[in-house]
């Protein structure tokens, strides 16, 4: 008997269309289940994900930049900039409401890069607690400045060219190895007037002076800008005007130290601010 001859049978036939029937109202339960199942589930992971991004730990708290709790705010790297004056320019900004991963912290970036000594500012964010870690990277002192060879330095400038004034920053520590340079600061010898050329011209100077005298620059006085001397370790040196030939003048130094040896002790100075003539300068 085939097939289709067995579903003749109008009993048979009935039977067959109920199951076919229940197995797709099976299929239609088991499809509704699916899809109620991925939408409770969807609406859990976002109901998670909002909870979870409204969490404290992802918040830095309002007073951060008042109190500066230790264990969320940490300032490192900075030598010449006291902590105080970085903590004084924070408390200015508004501390941002947003999660730390979106927060905008340029602002307190660029306050702080507006403080004479730093060069950058890198801060980095973290969360569980919300809390940063700022970086400062200073510019580095190449040059200071005081009106007397006992006084302590009133400025200093940079590589770059940066004057670097004040209390705030002075003095330097000690790891910082600098030409000192003599100057009032008034009249001819304005140091504020100053530029990254003849920053250039001050460290080239002394240089020069070392190489050729091997012994350490004390100070370099230009309190009159025309008439500069150089205090080496066993004597000071004039050099003169600051023209295109000092450097040539310079050069002659081994020639005529030997010679402040012979007479030490009655040396004022060396003179080479003359072309072609060197002299000592006695007592």
């Amino acid at each position: 008997m085939t097939e289709y001859q067995e579903f003749e049978n109008p009993e048979k036939l009935l039977k067959a269309k109920q199951r076919e029937r229940k197995l797709r109202k099976g299929k239609k339960k088991q499809s509704f289940l699916k899809h109620l199942l991925r939408f409770f589930t969807g609406c859990a992971i976002v109901a998670g994900v909002y909870l979870f991004s409204i969490m404290p730990g992802w918040y830095l708290p309002k007073d951060i930049f008042l109190t500066f709790d230790p264990a969320l705010v940490q300032i490192v790297d900075n030598k010449i900039v006291k902590t105080e004056k970085i903590k004084s320019v924070m408390k200015q900004i508004e501390v941002p409401v947003l999660p730390i991963y979106m927060a905008n912290l340029k602002e307190l970036k660029y306050k702080l890069m507006s403080l004479a000594p730093v060069e950058d500012v890198y801060i980095r964010r973290y969360a569980f607690p919300a809390r940063i870690l700022i970086i400062i990277r200073e510019a580095i002192p190449v040059i200071t400045v005081a009106p007397d060879e006992k006084v302590k330095p009133v400025a200093a400038f940079t590589r770059e060219g940066r004057l670097i004034i004040g209390p705030d920053y002075l003095p330097l520590p000690e790891e910082y190895k600098t030409v000192k340079v003599l100057s009032y600061g008034n009249k001819g010898d304005d140091y504020r007037k100053w530029d990254v050329n003849k920053i250039r011209q001050i460290q080239r100077i002394a240089k020069y002076v070392e190489t050729f005298s091997r012994e350490k620059v004390e100070y370099i006085d230009m309190r009159n800008p025309d008439d500069i001397y150089v205090k080496i370790t066993s004597v000071p040196v004039r050099l003169g005007s600051p023209d295109d030939n000092i450097y040539e003048r310079i050069k002659r130094i081994p020639s005529i130290l030997p010679q402040v040896e012979k007479v030490k002790g009655k040396v004022k100075y060396i003179d080479l601010s003359w072309e072609k003539v060197n002299y000592l300068k006695l007592e």
